[in-house]
This record gives C-alpha cells, structure tokens and sequence, in this order.
C-alpha cells in the first residue's frame, strides 16, 4: 500500500467514524476465508459495515472523532463493525460471535461512551431501531383502532334495550284487545 492509499484509507476511516452511531472493535484470529465470507455476509445483511484495518491506520483515523477514546485497542488482529443503527452492528457482532469461536468482541462506544464486551453483548439485546418504529406504529395505532371499534357501541346498545315502535303498538293493541 503506497502512501497515496494509506492517506485515502485514513481519511475515509475518518469520515466512517464521524458518521456512525456505533463502532464495535472485534477481534479474528485463525478464520478461514469462508468463515470472513460468512462473517462479511452477516453483517451486510444487517446493514453494517464491516473493515479489516491496519492499527496505526486506524488510530490516525480516530484522532478529532468522539471515538478517539478506542485508540488503544487497536492491537494485535483488530477489526471494526459500525452502523448508523446502534444496535445493529451490536446484534450482527454478537450473533457471530456466538457461532464462530474464532471471533471476539473487544469491546465498542457509542458516541463519546465507551463500552465493555459485556455491555456491546447488553445493546445486542435492545430492539433495532425499525423495531422499535414498529413497536410504535402500533402504539399509536391501538387507541384509534379500539376507538373505532367503541364507536358505534352506545348506538347498538341503544337499539337493543328500545324495542321497535311496531312492537310497542302491537303490545297495546293486545293488552287493549284482552281487556275489551
């Protein structure tokens, strides 16, 4: 990589950084290629980005984001999951984690909070964010959907306890009728 690239690589690393809402530091040690593959796959599929780094790229990369405070981990065979959703890079990091004895998770930060493996494993068990919109849709769609269904109620019962006026006159016919 010729120092062209390198200075490329920083500054797009940079604007990755500036941009995410969440970085997960994983750690890959002895995968094979089609484990990357898979590994690669699984977090394209929860749209997360994915970047096998060189260390001191990546700490030149981190320096003026609100990331910088996970420039130490960067030793030893580092790479790095980021996504827009703070849960899903989490979620993608940790199921594969799960499945694969060859990966690990470092640890992570969202925004200026570092966090512990432990805690990255906590924020994978949050709802995503289109989860949680979902989970608010319906919410907020309930209350109109109960309000409809209450509606026509009053009007029903209305109905039910008022006989129809042709029976009332029937009745008092007939109690006239038994009388005379």
């Amino acid at each position: 990589m010729n120092r062209t690239e390198k200075v490329d690589l920083v500054e797009s690393l940079h604007q990755t950084f500036s941009e995410t809402a969440v970085v997960v530091v994983t750690r890959q040690v002895g995968m094979t290629v089609a484990e990357v593959e898979q590994l690669r796959a699984t977090m394209r599929e929860a749209g997360t980005g994915y970047k096998v780094t060189k260390n001191r790229l990546a700490r030149l990369a981190l320096k003026g984001t609100q990331y910088e405070g996970l420039e130490p981990l960067f030793t030893g065979p580092t790479a790095i999951a980021t996504s827009p959703d703070p849960v899903a890079a989490a979620k993608a990091s940790v199921e594969f984690a799960n499945k694969n004895d060859k990966f690990s998770i470092v640890a992570g930060a969202i925004g200026s909070s570092m966090l512990s493996a432990a805690e990255v494993k906590t924020l994978s068990q949050l709802p995503s964010i289109d989860e949680l919109r979902a989970k608010l849709a319906g919410l907020l769609q309930a209350p109109l959907s109960r309000l409809v269904g209450v509606l026509p109620a009053p009007a029903e019962k209305l109905a039910r306890v008022m006989p129809a006026p042709g029976a009332k006159v029937a009745r008092v016919f007939a109690a006239r009728g038994q009388q005379g």
